[in-house]
């Protein structure tokens, strides 16, 4: 999605319904800093306030995220294009998300190593050395926790049993045997516990 493009449609579109950008923002109970965003294309509106803003605005929801108001026999074609780079978009964002899994749990891994290290090899109070050690384990399992969130949201997972690809629960990618990325879980379709492996397109 074209950012810019859509800020200037909303712009183009607030200014035909004679609305400032402040009440434009009163009306969707935000800031009109929020709306100059949009319209300046440096963010997009929340989802949850699309329908509202639409509607405000005389547009459908594809209309803004298109960034023009759409004709009957185009809107199919724009549909399908919207829909490919909106899945282009995630994918990447997947992509990158994975990537920021791997930085964390390494950083989290090396600070416990650094804790425990210094507790062990360096001279001080039993009380400090336990301070020390504790200090490395509960950073390390914060990081730990964000890395496992991300990989449970972060693309599906596909069933080597029926090819079903799937988002699991926080739970079953915590306690799921594992080599890398690849995790022994249970498909919600088949019901077959097989090896599932981490995908990025559904």
């Amino acid at each position: 999605m074209d950012q810019v493009k859509i800020g200037r449609f909303i712009a183009q579109r607030r200014k035909a319904n004679n609305m400032t950008q402040m009440q434009l923002a009163e009306k969707l109970g935000i800031t009109d800093r929020a709306v100059s965003k949009w319209e300046t294309g440096k963010s997009l509106p929340d989802v949850a306030i699309m329908p509202e803003l639409c509607g405000l605005l005389n547009i459908t929801i594809n209309d803004l995220f298109n960034g023009e108001v759409v004709v009957m026999e185009d809107y199919r074609e724009k549909s399908e294009k919207l829909l490919i780079e909106m899945a282009k978009q995630k994918e990447q964002a997947d992509k990158n998300l994975l990537a920021l899994e791997i930085l964390i749990g390494v950083l989290s891994v090396i600070i416990l190593l650094g804790f425990t290290f210094a507790a062990s090899f360096f001279d001080m109070p039993d009380w400090a050395r336990i301070c020390l050690i504790i200090a490395g384990v509960v950073p390390c399992l914060v990081g730990l926790f964000f890395a496992l969130k991300i990989e449970q949201t972060a693309g599906y997972y596909e069933c080597a049993d029926c090819g079903h690809r799937y988002i699991p629960t926080f739970g079953s990618v915590l306690w799921a045997p594992h080599m890398g990325r690849t995790r022994y879980m249970k498909c919600p379709k088949c019901g077959k516990t097989t090896w599932n492996k981490k995908v990025l397109k559904k």
